[in-house]
């Protein structure tokens, strides 16, 4: 095992030490039923040989006290299975559960700027299915390996003390089957194990890309295509699978021979030490099977180790996901932020990955708290981008911003958060209750203050029609409500939160003319007393809404004027191309 290898297994070993309790119960179960079965086979064995000899020569034998022993390791070595099968599948639960709120909190400093470089569907496969596959480190690598040490030192011991010249063979042939053998079987299955990994990890994220996609797909023809590469993936990854399934085969059959080449040995040995007065027939029932009972414990290693570079390759990728640096750098000590805010841009410069484009290009603002400004442009021009390092999502890479007069660095995200309500774009609604969903903003929200909310957003007579009220269920990503009800949903959400700058990405988004007159007015009563930045293209509506209008073009500010003279104005281009 190289250096990076032991870190990770070490890394993972320290990750588990909060279940450290359950997982050795598990394994000191595991031990025992395992002891408890060779010891139940052995004792038997020689029982009853023992008493087939003394019947054959008319001698009189003890059989109390043998049978009591056998009743004993047959009780316990029952309890133990079921202690052991109960213990170690809780411990793997409880590990497996931590493991994933450890990765998610390690996650969330790194939302949303450095998980957008990672598609959806390999941070699903690392969040679930490289988590889920570490359940094999214990459960197939650590406790086998456990129990077969506990087995080598007790059948060894017993034999050194009733077969001494027997000790030598059945170690050399034990350290062919639990450890040469194992090690070949992880060195030789390490490619395809590693590659049926990364294989299984890209498969989920075409199979996610074609589901959500299907019908994009179908209307340009292109589902074929996305299949057909689903398909040959697939059969990859089969392959793959295919290969590390062979050399487990190849290592029971191995171990599986070893056995019986132990067993022989054994035999030929005892023979002659039965024949030499130097051990009795009931001994040498009973060496045979511990040592048929110890390949048996060993036989499960090769195909233990052959998956161990897949468990590993899972758990590099899930340290690698929670080793990234976030984008965001967070300061050690809060600072307060006064209750309404100044906001002010000062040369700030802000593009999403290097060699592309600017989104933000040396951006001057300044946002008085209370006043109402509109931020408009085309598709691309940077009024998002704006927003987003408002939020403190993403950083600019010159200039600053600064909320009460302190510059965000200086400021928590959460801090700056917490002051700013916003109705993004892209509308995000959980498979939960609409009183759920809305609770998000703010768990302690009142009836009335939700009844407020709802009204303000222009949702009573939909929340009317729901078949069970607030308690209807949205459906996944919020699929049982159209576009423009989920931005609706969403402006009640931010309006719950009630923080002082409130800012509206596009809010009349999805709506018909007479929606988004009725929101515009209840809108501009809801946000009397709070800083209003209003994203948006769409000019019906501003006059009533915001008192100044900032318009930006290929991330810059070209100008700020009052919205008056902004909608009296005839040359106001709004749909010319956003990119240079």
């Amino acid at each position: 095992m190289n250096r990076a290898q032991s870190s990770v297994v070490w890394r993972l070993l320290d990750l588990l030490g909060a279940h450290r309790a359950w997982l050795w119960s598990g394994a000191a179960l595991a031990v025992s039923a395992t002891l408890s079965g060779i010891a139940l086979m052995a004792v038997s064995g020689w029982f009853i040989t023992a008493m087939a000899l003394a019947g054959a020569s008319a001698m009189a034998i003890n059989y109390f006290t043998p049978a009591a022993v056998i009743r004993g390791l047959a009780i316990v070595r029952s309890g133990a299975r079921y202690g052991d099968r109960l213990i170690t599948h809780e411990a793997t639960l409880r590990a497996l559960a931590s493991l994933r709120a450890w990765l998610f909190r390690r996650l969330i400093p790194l939302a949303p700027a450095r998980l957008a470089m990672w598609r959806t569907g390999e941070l699903m496969a690392r969040l679930r299915a490289d988590v889920d596959a570490l359940e094999h480190f214990y459960l197939t690598v650590l406790v086998p390996s456990v129990v077969a040490a506990a087995a080598m030192i007790v059948v060894s011991s017993v034999m050194a003390v009733t077969l001494p010249t027997a000790l030598p063979v059945l170690v050399a042939v034990a350290a062919l089957a639990g450890l040469i053998l194992p090690l070949w079987a992880k060195r030789a299955a390490a490619d395809d194990a590693t590659a049926a990994v990364v294989s299984s990890s890209r498969l989920r994220g075409l199979m996610l890309d074609l589901l959500r996609g299907y019908g994009e797909l179908l209307a340009y023809g292109a589902a074929a295509g996305q299949v057909e590469r689903i398909r040959q993936l697939d059969g990859r990854l089969a392959v793959h699978r295919r290969n590390v399934e062979r050399i487990q085969a190849l290592g029971s059959a191995f171990s599986g021979m070893l056995a019986q080449i132990a067993v022989i040995l054994v035999v030929a040995i005892g023979l002659a030490a039965v024949r030499a007065g130097a051990l009795s027939s009931p001994l040498l029932t009973m060496l045979v099977l511990l040592s048929i009972a110890l390949f048996e414990t060993l036989a499960t290693l090769p195909e233990a180790l052959a998956n161990w570079h897949a468990t590993q390759a899972s758990a590099a990728r899930v340290f690698q996901l929670a080793d990234s640096e976030p984008t965001v750098s967070e300061p050690a000590a809060r600072a307060a932020v006064a209750s309404m805010p100044d906001i002010r841009f000062e040369k700030v410069r802000m593009r999403y990955a290097n060699e592309t484009f600017w989104a933000l290009d040396g951006i001057d603002l300044e946002v008085r708290a209370g006043s109402r400004v509109a931020v408009v442009g085309a598709s691309g021009a940077g009024k998002s981008s704006l927003v987003n390092v408002l939020q403190k999502f993403y950083l600019p890479q010159s200039g600053r911003v600064f909320l009460d007069g302190r510059s965000l660095d200086q400021l928590r995200g959460d801090d700056v958060r917490r002051r700013i309500a916003v109705i993004a774009q892209q509308t995000t609604l959980f498979d939960r209750s609409l009183l759920e969903n809305l609770l998000l903003a703010a768990p302690d929200a009142s009836d009335a203050q939700i009844d407020r909310a709802v009204q303000v957003a222009q949702l009573e007579e939909f929340v009317a029609g729901l078949p069970q009220g607030y308690d209807t269920v949205l459906g996944d990503a919020g699929s049982a409500v159209s576009g423009g009800e989920a931005r609706r949903i969403a402006i009640a959400r931010a309006l719950l939160q009630d923080a002082p700058v409130l800012v509206l990405d596009e809010p009349t988004e999805g709506l018909d003319t007479h929606t988004a007159d009725g929101l515009y007015a209840s809108l501009d009563e809801a946000a009397r007393g709070r800083t209003l930045l209003l994203i948006t293209h769409r000019l019906a509506g501003l006059a009533r809404l915001v008192d100044e209008v900032v318009v930006m073009r290929f991330g810059r500010i070209t100008e700020r004027l009052p919205v008056a003279d902004y909608l009296a104005r005839d040359a106001v281009e709004l749909n010319e191309p956003a990119f240079r």
